[in-house]
């Protein structure tokens, strides 16, 4: 059987580069050799080799995080090569780097979210109006990062200043939430139009973390990850619709993975992740593991759907 030529892109130039590039490294280790012709693609620097190879392509896997990988830019340059990705397009990599986009299409599709506000620096309520209308805690993060990248929560008027300058230092535009204290779960969807609810993740940082951020997310034996959740049937099946409803919401494609908080039996949104980490322990792989799909056989699955209908 002729191999497929398959490009695999990791890197970039966002704060996520160096989580992007071990994702690129353990998903070359697990690829099959005798299924695929691999060449590899940082767009950082090999850009214009890409575009020069582009004829020779089959299909490419994008392991990308953050902006310029995740964001539709990188979508846009593929669909213009005219070369088939796994995932979701320009629209749907777009919307859901976007928190503020995204939290207004799940409120349209009946999803439930944090309170939250959204403001420009030039713009910005001071912390006493932040605590006046959403109470403390609550979480700060720039609308257009990923990876908990510049996210903080605030328990104080103090915490609260000090998290807006940090988050302004990632983009022009700062979401503050309603800090919801609940069980974290994560819940994944593959597929292209027909879709499959993976088992769900729960989420549990140790006590040195106040929540899931960067270093809780990287840091070998931070969080305990239990797969499947500790919910009851009902419940579980409440957040995978949830998950199911937020990728259709935010029109994506492939696959996604949905962060959510259960509380009193309600599951309130967060954010959906179109690039979800792809080593072989990322909270993905772990839930497609659950479900019977080794790390292998979910990379074939992928791209047998990046093939579909392109």
């Amino acid at each position: 059987m002729k191999k497929l030529r398959l490009a695999l892109i990791a890197g970039g130039k966002s704060s996520e580069r160096e989580v992007s590039l071990k994702s690129g490294d353990q998903v070359m280790q697990a690829l099959d050799k005798s299924k695929y012709d691999i060449r590899r693609y940082d767009p950082r620097d090999d850009l214009e080799r890409l575009v020069r190879e582009a004829p020779e392509i089959d299909v490419a896997l994008v392991i990308m995080h953050g902006r310029g990988g995740e964001d539709g830019s990188l979508q846009g340059l593929l669909d213009l090569l005219e070369i088939p990705y796994q995932g979701s397009g320009i629209l749907g990599s777009a919307l859901g780097m976007n928190k503020e986009l995204s939290k207004i299409l799940y409120q349209h599709a009946g999803l439930k979210v944090p309170p939250a506000l959204f403001f420009n620096r030039q713009e910005a309520p001071s912390p006493r109006e932040i605590e006046a209308r959403l109470g403390l805690p609550v979480v700060i993060k720039p609308v257009n990062e990923g990876s908990s990248i510049g996210v903080t929560k605030a328990g104080s008027l103090t915490e609260l200043e000090a998290g807006l300058q940090k988050a302004f230092q990632y983009d022009c535009r700062v979401l503050v939430e309603q800090c919801i204290q609940g069980t974290e779960i994560t819940g994944g969807v593959l597929g292209n139009d027909q879709l499959t609810a993976l088992p769900l993740v729960e989420i549990v940082p140790s006590e040195n973390y106040s929540f899931f951020d960067y270093e809780a997310k990287y840091q070998p034996g931070a969080t305990t990850e239990i797969c499947p959740a500790r919910l009851d049937p009902d419940l579980t099946r409440k957040a995978q619709n949830c998950a199911l409803a937020a990728h259709r919401a935010l029109n994506c494609r492939g696959y996604s993975r949905t962060d959510m908080i259960v509380k009193d039996g309600e599951v309130y949104v967060l954010e959906t992740n179109t690039i979800p980490g792809m080593t072989a322990t990322s909270l993905f792989p772990q839930a497609a593991k659950a479900m019977g799909l080794e790390f292998p056989q979910l990379l074939d699955r992928l791209i047998e759907l990046a093939l579909e209908g392109r």
